[in-house]
């Protein structure tokens, strides 16, 4: 009689979640080094150039109130930056939970949740910690009230939709499916940090910061979902 293999079985959709760590581990070390090395340059300074630069490349020439393109253009980056304002995210991460919670994935749930508000308290506390004026340079099309330093709709958006959007993948067992879901994250997240920009309410810098600790954010997110499942915490209910 054989001998029974002790090798564990694993499922296809097991064997997928387990080779993407690598690349969420890339994800958070590339987002930690972007974001100190932004914050270091703009706390020198060196980042006003570039951050001018670029404000005034989506300006009409000599009228810095004007957005380049149409109207349209213009009301269609409100309509994005909207999708990274404080009361959208909110009714996101509520809707998320709620599917979720009724999906019987309750465990995801609760975690989707405790990393959203774990994300807004970090993003609030790197706010006040830095505390750098909103550009002058041009006029706002968006209504302001915190500090400028990181983006705020930027990193807010990366961690609601690119964690939301892993966990949401994780219980979807359909390779397409997941890439789906996290396709859609990325480009929302990209969108809402490209509209502040353009609406003159954010430096540049401010956005890809926001992008950096948002996307190490939410890989930070995945990679302990993945330790806990490692050691028999599965967050997704079969």
């Amino acid at each position: 009689m054989s001998e029974k293999s002790t090798v564990p079985v694993t499922s296809p959709g097991q064997f997928a979640l387990h080779h993407w760590t690598p690349l969420a581990l890339l994800i958070f070390g590339l987002g930690l080094f972007a974001f100190l090395y932004l914050a270091s340059e703009v706390i020198e300074g060196e980042t006003m150039r570039f951050d001018t630069w670029l404000l005034l490349a989506l300006r009409v020439p000599g009228d810095t109130a004007d957005p380049l393109g149409p109207a349209w253009v213009e009301e269609m980056f409100r309509d994005f930056t909207a999708l990274g304002g404080v009361g959208v995210l909110c009714l996101l991460t509520a809707i998320s939970v709620g599917y979720l919670w009724l999906m019987g994935q309750r465990r995801v749930a609760l975690f989707l949740l405790f990393a959203i508000l774990g994300g807004l308290l970090l993003s609030s506390m790197l706010k006040n910690g830095f505390d750098r004026p909103r550009p002058e340079l041009v006029s706002h099309g968006s209504h302001i009230y915190t500090s400028s330093f990181p983006s705020g709709h930027s990193m807010l958006s990366a961690v609601v939709y690119l964690t939301g959007g892993a966990l949401l993948a994780m219980v979807h067992s359909a390779h397409r499916v997941r890439l789906y879901l996290i396709g859609c994250s990325i480009l929302t997240t990209l969108l809402v940090g490209v509209s502040r920009v353009y609406l003159g309410v954010h430096w540049p810098s401010d956005v890809l910061a926001g992008w950096a600790a948002g996307a190490a954010w939410a890989a930070a997110c995945w990679l302990i979902a993945q330790w806990l499942r490692e050691r028999g915490h599965n967050l997704v209910r079969d």
